[in-house]
């Protein structure tokens, strides 16, 4: 559930006195974007890189992104500190009010900015995945990115739960691994880690971004490459990643166990995800820990 205090273009206010409009009409059509970022001890991690895949969706879906980044910063911060979120995390919308013939003669600006907090949902030790086939469509000139009509990802993810799964893999067209409604995906084979390329439809996740920078760097080798469900069934570990889970072992995919989840591989990787953490936010040795 988010906090009391949300930022609407830039004011703090209480989230029952905001006011969002029909006329607005990518509230409607869903035309706009939005990103998650995590928040340790009060503090936003990689905001940079999430404004950065921010400003890639834009142009790629549009919307216009005429934003001061700092500004927006300073807004990520003023709901943080008027929520007193210690350990949570923070959602960025933007939304364009003006997409066609529906839009009400009102007096808004091209685009609004909405900035929530809430606390993170919980999770388990070691997750349970279903599959579904076509659940992403690679050719698509929107696949990757994150806009706000994000039906198909809960729907998806309503219906593995009812299920009794955690998550579920969703395959592309080509019968292809992409991701999950909400996370990316990992297979280790041999000490190796693989994870499916951006062509496959998947989110350029940003914890994906951080492992495929910081992996190979520390001795464990991580690469993109096509991987099919019998790939993710033969693996001697699988992992997910996301902005809320950080890394979460998988311990079944449809039915496929894997023993001993979380596996050395993915101890590892959060380890070293951890330690980017807390270096980058400048967070104590004991945070770290407790992190990892």
């Amino acid at each position: 559930m988010i906090h009391k205090l949300i930022s609407h273009n830039g004011r703090l206010l209480p989230v029952d006195e905001a006011r969002l409009s029909p006329g607005q009409e990518g509230v409607i059509n869903g035309w706009g974007l939005f990103t998650t970022l995590r928040v340790f001890e009060g503090r936003p991690f990689a905001f940079e890189r999430h404004w950065r895949r921010l400003s890639r969706d834009a142009e790629r879906t549009r919307v216009p992104f005429s934003f001061d980044p700092q500004k927006v910063h300073a807004d990520v911060q003023e709901v943080i500190r008027g929520n007193q979120v210690l350990e949570g995390a923070v959602r960025i919308y933007i939304i364009w009010n003006r997409t066609g013939i529906w839009h009400s003669d009102e007096a808004f600006s091209e685009a609004d900015i909405v900035i929530t907090s809430a606390a993170l949902p919980h999770y388990p030790d070691v997750a349970r995945l279903d599959l579904r086939e076509h659940g992403r469509h690679a050719a698509s000139p929107l696949a990757g990115t994150k806009v706000i009509s994000w039906i198909n990802n809960v729907w998806h993810a309503r219906e593995a739960k009812l299920r009794g799964f955690d998550e579920v893999v969703l395959l592309n067209e080509r019968g292809e691994v992409a991701e999950c409604t909400a996370a990316n995906v990992f297979a280790v084979r041999k000490g190796e880690v693989l994870t499916p390329p951006l062509d496959s439809g998947c989110l350029a996740g940003i914890t994906r971004e951080v492992l495929l920078e910081i992996a190979p760097k520390a001795g464990v080798p991580m690469r993109e490459a096509v991987l099919v469900p019998e790939d993710l069934y033969g693996a001697d570990e699988v992992f997910i990643s996301s902005t809320n889970r950080a890394l979460l072992a998988i311990g079944e995919i449809a039915g496929h166990k894997f023993g001993g989840a979380p596996g050395p591989v993915t101890r590892r990787l959060s380890e070293l995800f951890a330690g980017y953490v807390a270096e980058s936010l400048g967070l104590g040795s004991e945070r770290h820990q407790a992190t990892a």
